[in-house]
């Protein structure tokens, strides 16, 4: 993926994807996005990010559970070394590939829309019409963290390991996971997080409410895909307004949200009596 191509909207095929390194199966109501750089720990490139992106505009209206996960012992071990012009990056990498180092030469309104293009990836995630699911096992570091909190839900293996490293890299976390975090977490518990870039285990992250769920390490497909189960058995109407609803609490006051309550409550009502042909 050239640097004027994450601007579009590729189209999704299978062998784009997997050159870029993702794997990307529908299953009735289920899509399972799963990157796929198992030799790399599943680190991230902006190809991925524009995969990622792609996936998202192209998902088709009848799948409501979208399932992340990585392929082999870790989920993601964040951003590929080779987009940083260090020693031990990818040595095979696209040479069309975006690198930081090429991006300290754009101006910064082309730095920032190159870095809003990389959360495209990311964002669409938290539509309400969909669930996501991030299943964790092994690494999720930077980027990968960033990716199991754009989801709704985090599965985690016993063996999950969570740390936010860009400040240790001399960077921010820009991939849409400092809201998340500190929505979880709250913000002093989110700054020791990211400026110590420590390494929260997956009971750590129980505790913390960054997992609802940790599980051995073979149940966690099993674990996942019931969950999954349990989310398409709810009316997914009702589910989409719920979602939306909940989203929407903390930014509004009590009486803000029994407004939104009612005016949700009354369209999933019309939408029933219209379904049973009276009102």
């Amino acid at each position: 993926m050239t640097e004027a191509e994450l601007g579009g909207s590729a189209a999704v095929s299978a062998a784009w994807l997997a050159e870029i390194g993702l794997r990307y199966e529908m299953d009735g109501e289920i899509a399972t996005i799963t990157l796929n750089r198992p030799e790399k720990r599943n680190a991230q490139t902006f190809a991925t990010w524009a995969g990622l992106a792609a996936i998202g505009e192209n998902l088709p209206e009848g799948i409501r559970v979208v399932v992340i996960r990585g392929e082999g012992p870790s989920f993601s071990a964040g951003l590929d070394l080779a987009m940083l012009g260090a020693p031990g990056g990818d040595d095979g990498a696209r040479k069309d590939e975006v690198t930081l180092a090429s991006a300290a030469t754009l101006d910064d309104a082309t730095l920032e829309r190159r870095i809003a293009e990389a959360q495209r990836g990311f964002l669409w995630l938290r539509r309400p019409e969909i669930v996501s699911i991030a299943a964790v096992q092994g690494h999720a570091i930077g980027a990968g963290f960033q990716l199991a909190l754009a989801c709704d839900l985090r599965v985690l293996a016993d063996d999950a390991k969570l740390c936010m490293k860009e400040p240790a890299l001399g960077l921010v976390p820009d991939l849409t996971g400092t809201k998340p975090l500190v929505d979880i977490v709250g913000v002093p518990r989110a700054i020791e997080m990211c400026l110590t870039a420590r390494t929260v285990d997956a009971a750590e992250a129980a505790r913390l409410g960054l997992a609802e769920l940790v599980v051995p390490r073979a149940e966690l497909d099993r674990a996942v895909a019931d969950l999954a189960a349990a989310v398409l058995a709810t009316d997914r109407g009702a589910a989409t307004a719920t979602k939306r609803l909940l989203q929407g609490a903390p930014a509004r006051t009590l009486e803000e949200q029994a407004a939104a309550e009612r005016r949700e409550q009354a369209a999933r009502l019309r939408e029933l009596f219209a379904a049973m042909g009276t009102g």
